[in-house]
């Protein structure tokens, strides 16, 4: 590693609290943004340099094997290694009682939420090594009436990051799981359409809180 600033990789960085925390890291660390929109990950790099700080642009579907693979071949080739990885790509699969599940779209909210993350940690942890940290968001409402496509998976998804807390406990890297308040989001919002935004947590206070517990 040089003297650069560290690097943190964070997928789903288009929106949200991928988006906030993106943003937040940038006086700190070197961003490595993936995301699917690439509109969006130019508006945040708008932002970010408009700060002061320089991101690494990765328009990248997860899901796709070889191009993960490729960016982090990539990142290791760049900067030796990453201080942070920060999950927040997710697919939000419509609400739908569970008899009526699609299947279309449970089987992308297994390949985004169970999969590729299942994929990415073997990937990533070389990155991290001892001293890394990852995080995972917890916010799974497993078991709660409509959600069982989101619910089963993102718990799926936090089963394998407890796994691999566990396991690294006394090695690293630091496997954090954190479950934010409850945000008017996007994702939120095709959830619970008419929602008040203003009645729920920004993502931006939520990146603050996050960031301070790392």
């Amino acid at each position: 590693m040089t003297n650069e600033k560290p690097a943190a990789l964070i997928t789903g960085a288009s929106r949200g609290l991928g988006f906030a925390l993106a943003e937040a890291l940038a006086p700190s660390h070197h961003i490595i943004a993936v995301a699917r929109t690439t509109g969006a990950l130019e508006a945040l790099d708008d932002r970010i340099q408009t700060a002061g700080g320089n991101a690494t642009l990765a328009p990248m579907d997860i899901t796709v094997e070889p191009a993960m693979a490729q960016l982090c071949r990539g990142i290791y080739d760049r900067w030796g290694g990453i201080a942070l990885w920060l999950h927040c790509a997710i697919h939000a699969a419509p609400l739908t009682p569970t008899h009526h599940l699609d299947m279309k779209d449970w089987q992308k909210s297994v390949d985004v939420n169970v999969t590729a993350t299942a994929r990415l940690i073997p990937f990533v942890a070389p990155l991290l090594g001892e001293d890394g940290t990852a995080v995972f968001l917890d916010d799974a409402r497993a078991g709660e009436k409509f959600f069982g496509s989101y619910g089963a998976t993102k718990a799926a998804q936090i089963a394998l990051a407890r796994s691999w807390q566990a396991e690294t406990q006394s090695t690293g890297p630091r496997v954090i799981i954190h479950a934010p308040e409850q945000m008017g989001t996007a994702s939120r919002g095709r959830f619970f359409p008419g929602q008040d935004k203003n009645a729920l947590a920004s993502p931006t206070d939520q990146a603050a809180k996050l960031i301070a517990k790392l």
